[in-house]
């Protein structure tokens, strides 16, 4: 019996977050069996033996908020100006020609990028609406399918461009939902009726059962904002803790006592918050030149009152935003920067790309603990802060206990390695 691994994969010399002596992480039927400090390692025996040697081993990134139907679209938009307007406009005329396959292959390119940074769970929002009909949610459904073995994808349907303002997209969004959405989404701001849209939005997922997360506020304007409308839905439909929004820049605008006063509703309502931060660097405060604002929700002061809040890469490398490695480590990393956030914060950060985001999506059997699912990374940096500041890639990735990716850690061949004292030896003087 002695000779029987007790453990499928082990995971020998770990440091975790919040704790000084490293560990052992058991795994077994794809959950993380034991925890086992080092000090007290017996003769346990596993399939597989991982040493990752002191680096920080981390739950997998959770990405709330993607838009995996339009990335990569770089090559096709070159020139788009106009802001949010004009990116919306752009790809509301390329939609019209996406192919299955063609959203497939981007999608596949963007899902295999933030594999290979550590996501294990993604949260994407699907256009649908009669330019682009059901074209990418049947592409975005077989990804979910032939990725499952190395990220668990969320599928939220919506319609960008308005609801009461373009006819057939209700019906398609219903459609849709019937067919295996896992959520459902909103932009009143593009809408001729922006109250009716969110209306409508949280009857259909009354209807449905499903979770919402709306694209909300998306301007430096604080005179007018939808947080109250949503708020007020939130409560009467009694979907405290299924909703959450994106976005929602005006509350970088706000003056002390309007912040406040939000802060306060979006806590009683239970709506969670998502920045994001390099599409809301991109597009706002372009009327302002070189002088514009941050224009990026500070949602790391709604953390600390309380707000499920993420941090999320939004679009990558398309007419919002022409940029993206779908590294959330990095995303996190820019949000600290704009807020003046030191050390003493970066471990908040680390959670809204962690265990936060994994609240805001209802993620069940999350972190590092006996019993919870074995979705684990491990960093190149032996420290938390350290990880955080410079950015330490992902060597390797596990989901449920099985090897998903690994990359070599960096080498630097020095004059001084044996190989090039030999070299210069052989040179002579």
């Amino acid at each position: 019996m002695s000779s029987i691994p007790a453990f499928d994969t082990l995971i020998r010399n770990a440091a975790l977050q919040g704790s000084v002596a490293l560990t052992d992480i058991g795994i077994r039927d794809g959950r993380i069996a034991a925890i086992i400090p080092v000090a007290q390692r017996g003769e346990d025996k596993a399939h597989v033996v991982e040493d990752v040697g002191g680096r920080l081993v981390l739950p997998g990134f959770v990405d709330t908020h993607v838009h995996l139907d339009k990335s990569c679209l770089l090559a096709c938009c070159r020139g788009v100006g106009g802001g949010l307007k004009g990116a919306v406009a752009a790809v509301s005329r390329l939609k019209q020609e996406f192919t299955e396959e063609d959203v497939y292959r981007r999608g596949a390119r963007t899902i295999e990028m933030a594999i290979l940074q550590g996501t294990m769970h993604m949260r994407t929002h699907v256009e649908v609406d009669p330019r682009v009909g059901l074209r990418s949610l049947a592409a975005i459904q077989r990804l979910k399918r032939d990725y499952a073995f190395a990220i668990d994808l969320s599928i939220c349907v919506f319609p960008q461009e308005g609801l009461f303002n373009d006819p057939g997209t209700e019906a398609l969004l219903e459609q849709a939902l019937d067919s295996g959405a896992d959520l459902l989404g909103g932009c009143p701001y593009t809408d001729s009726d922006p109250r009716a849209h969110m209306e409508r939005l949280f009857d259909m997922a009354e209807r449905h059962d499903v979770d919402l997360d709306f694209h909300l506020d998306f301007d430096l304007d604080p005179s007018w904002t939808h947080m109250d409308d949503i708020c007020r839905l939130t409560e009467a439909k009694g979907w405290q803790g299924r909703v959450a929004i994106g976005h929602v820049t005006k509350l970088a605008a706000m003056e002390e006592a309007l912040f406040e006063r939000h802060v306060t509703q979006l806590l009683a309502a239970g709506v969670a918050v998502t920045a994001l931060p390099s599409t809301d660097l991109y597009l706002n405060g372009r009327d302002k030149g070189f002088r514009a604002v941050r224009g990026v929700a500070p949602v790391h002061l709604l953390a600390d009152r309380g707000i499920t809040t993420s941090i999320a890469t939004n679009n990558v490398m398309n007419p919002f935003t022409p940029y993206g490695d779908c590294s959330l480590l990095r995303m996190a990393n820019l949000y600290a920067n704009l807020m003046h956030i030191g050390p003493e914060g970066f471990s908040q950060c680390l959670d809204m790309i962690t265990g936060d985001a994994a609240r805001l999506m209802r993620i069940d059997a999350y972190g590092i603990a006996p019993g919870l699912f074995a979705d684990l990374i491990v960093l190149d940096a032996t420290l938390e802060d350290e990880a955080f500041g410079s950015i330490a890639p992902a060597l390797m990735g596990l989901k449920k206990g099985r090897k998903t990716f690994e990359r070599r850690a960096e080498i630097f061949h020095s004059r001084r390695t044996p190989i090039a004292q030999a070299e210069m030896i052989a040179e002579g003087p």
